[in-house]
């Protein structure tokens, strides 16, 4: 297909949800190794709202432009091709990543984060900020920045995938031995039914592990038990769940804790992990800063039960890559809560940041 000359786009200055303005940019072309992908769907992820507001900050050394396209999780077809490198030495050119017209894509959040450890010159790179995101129309990738997805997942599903599911599947499986996974007689909670929280539960489910699902709502909960949740615990109704983890456990705790919180769930994980445990810290949604009065060090909090304790910033193409094979082998289908169109981007921003979803929020850039 031939692309347009001009393509629709939203823009962020990072000065509030309530600004959030659709633009019109000139349809990018694809250079050397690079290739044009028509945006089909996009996922929203929280820190999307917290770049629209001006409130992610806390990578200090990664600077904004005043004027950004925000989100970093599309799925989308390829449509033009640019050039292809000889290079065989250049692990961002290796000849595993050529594309071609028609091929079925998601982006990667930080696209030069390959495999290992990410890199503070890996978060320069990372898709809706600091690098132009993908609440666009057309947008150029480079072939390393982009993967092939399964045919059984629609564009809507595959959208959900590079920041939340990739980040779970981190979460439950980074520091196991290579090639291991989550599996039978393993436990996991799962705090709370956002996109991280929910895709941890169906990996986990998937592998054989127990997932426990908290949320305030009993509406969520029930959904999750539908979804193959082993327990879950209102935490409204019953504010010590870590408690309730612990019955539901045997009194040994979880393996594995999916922390979000932060600030007023951080001491009820260490406390209802198991010893020699891991707590995932993935979010913050109670707070940055918690409460000076009766803090407790997190030294000794580590120490009590002999917990690692791990920040989770997403994952290398490789694991995307694996995970995707996993996907396609258990067939999970990741939770849509609600798709909007392209033109209510700004008010799909607004939902997500209510709290009111249960997975993920989509928008649909292309009918």
């Amino acid at each position: 297909m031939t692309p347009p000359q001009k393509a629709k786009q939203w823009l962020t200055g990072q000065d509030g949800l309530d600004k959030l303005r659709m633009d019109e940019a000139d349809c990018p072309t694809p250079s050397e190794d690079e290739v044009l992908v028509e945006v089909h769907s996009v996922s929203l992820n929280y820190r999307d709202t917290e770049v629209a507001m001006g409130l992610y900050n806390h990578h200090q050394s990664v600077k904004h432009p005043p004027a950004l396209v925000p989100c970093s999780d599309m799925c989308g077809v390829v449509v033009a091709v640019g050039s292809t490198s000889n290079s065989t030495s250049d692990p961002f050119k290796n000849p595993a990543f050529c594309l071609q017209e028609g091929d079925r894509v998601v982006s990667t959040f930080a696209p030069t984060h390959l495999s290992g450890q990410v890199k503070g010159s890996d978060l320069v790179a990372a898709l809706g900020g600091p690098a132009p995101g993908v609440l666009t129309q057309y947008r150029v990738f480079p072939t390393y920045g982009v993967v092939k997805v399964p045919d059984y997942l629609s564009d809507d599903e595959a959208a959900c995938l590079p920041i939340a599911a990739v980040t779970a599947w981190m979460s439950l499986n980074c520091m196991r031995p290579k090639g291991e996974i989550i599996g039978k007689g393993e436990t996991v909670v799962c705090q709370g039914t956002g996109g991280v929280s929910i895709s941890a539960a169906q990996i986990a489910t998937a592998a054989g592990a127990d997932a426990i699902v908290t949320s305030s709502s009993d509406e969520k909960l029930q959904r999750a038990s539908k979804l193959g949740a082993k327990h879950t615990i209102n935490y409204r109704n019953n504010p010590s769940w870590e408690t309730a983890v612990l019955s539901a456990t045997n009194d040994d705790g979880a393996d594995i804790i999916i922390e979000v919180g932060g600030a007023q769930t951080l001491r009820k994980s260490f406390d209802c992990v198991r010893f020699g445990g891991f707590i995932s810290c993935i979010g913050y949604l109670s707070g940055k800063q918690d409460d000076a009065a009766d803090r407790t060090n997190t030294n000794l909090l580590c120490l009590k039960r002999n917990v690692t304790l791990k920040g989770i910033l997403n994952g290398p193409r490789s694991e995307l890559e694996r995970m995707l094979k996993f996907y396609e082998e258990k067939q999970i289908r990741p939770v849509v809560d609600r798709v909007w169109k392209f033109e209510e981007a700004d008010q799909a921003f607004k939902y997500l940041f209510s709290g009111g979803h249960f997975g993920k929020v989509v928008v649909r850039v292309k009918e």
